[in-house]
């Protein structure tokens, strides 16, 4: 703004020169798909010059005088809001009333404002209605209808599996494809297979092997591939089994599978250099093994997923020597007890 005003003391011809710059420039900005960002500085800065020039709808290029016209009613009304406002203020709520009700509003996900209200009016505690869904606001970005998609896995976990596609490229660049599945609650691989020709047939089978004698999940999450056909739903129903499609472009909705996913890849393809399909299956089947008898887990306080049967453990005065066990061809190493 100050600079605004400067230009006044300056000559004639050198604010006409940088007048028809500045307007080449707003003749380039015209060309632009993208409209300009506009600032409450910028908003205000356009309607004190255009109160200070007689012509000032035709110096307007970048918006509308009609924009500007509503700016300008912004502004006026803004300013008699605050003008008008009130001093006196009605006296605050006390910060023990304010978590009471934010404590209220996380703990009780299905009670309104209303309902917090006459909570509160057993308490003898008077709180406005509009005072307590300001506070709730914070802690209910939305109100959902029913359960969240987190609350239902956390819900069903030990009746879910999940299963996905991992393509991998051998050494000639050809795309071999592995399909798993894995148990949500245990994060256990249930199946795993190698193909290079993932057809709804194939998976159809890869399913109805992990599903022997009617042995299955409530529900099966799988995302959206063509992979998955009219074959793959029907033993999907046959074995009693609900399938779950993710939306689209929401790889969150499978976290599971797609950290088990890259797990795979950082843990074991990433140091091999695959040849053939038998090679990427011997591979695979080994760190599966690997995967659910003896490598912990983060996400269940590091348990195991599978873990074998063990013995009688060793009485503390005369513990059993500890040996490592190599896992494929050294690159990882299971530490046990010897027996």
């Amino acid at each position: 703004m100050l600079g605004t005003f400067a230009d006044l003391t300056r000559g004639k011809a050198e604010l006409l020169a940088e007048n028809a710059l500045l307007r080449q420039q707003l003749i380039i900005l015209h060309r632009q798909a993208k409209r300009p960002t506009y600032r409450k500085t910028d908003r205000l800065l356009l309607v004190l010059l255009a109160k200070m020039v007689r012509t000032w709808k035709q110096a307007l290029f970048l918006v509308q005088p009609e924009t500007l016209l509503r700016w300008h009613r912004e502004l006026f009304r803004l300013f008699w809001k605050r003008k008008s406002k009130a001093h006196a203020r009605k006296p605050k709520l006390s910060p023990e009333t304010i978590s009471l009700i934010k404590e209220m509003a996380a703990n009780n996900r299905l009670w309104g404002a209303e309902r917090i209200r006459g909570e509160l009016l057993k308490l003898d505690i008077r709180v406005s209605k509009r005072t307590i869904q300001k506070y709730m606001r914070p802690i209910r970005h939305k109100r959902l209808s029913g359960q969240t998609w987190k609350t239902f896995l956390r819900n069903h976990a030990a009746e879910i599996w999940a299963c996905d596609f991992l393509q991998v490229t051998d050494l000639f660049f050809r795309p071999l494809f592995a399909f798993f599945i894995v148990e949500l609650q245990s994060r256990k691989v249930i199946h795993v297979n190698v193909t290079r020709s993932p057809t709804d047939l194939w998976v159809a089978q890869q399913l109805r092997e992990a599903t022997p004698y009617g042995e299955g999940p409530k529900y099966l999450i799988r995302d959206n591939d063509r992979k998955f056909g009219p074959h793959f739903a029907r033993v999907a129903i046959t074995s009693g089994i609900k399938v779950l499609r993710t939306p689209y472009r929401t790889p969150r909705a499978n976290a599971v599978c797609e950290r088990f996913l890259g797990s795979v890849r950082r843990e074991c393809l990433d140091h091999f250099l695959i040849f053939q399909e038998k090679q990427l299956s011997r591979l695979l089947t080994a760190y599966a093994l690997y995967f659910n008898q003896a490598r912990p887990h983060q996400g269940r306080g590091q348990r195991i997923p599978d873990p074998p049967v063990c013995s009688v453990p060793p009485p503390l005065h005369q513990p059993d020597p500890i040996i490592a066990v190599p896992v494929l061809g050294g690159l990882h190493h299971d530490y046990q007890r010897t027996a």
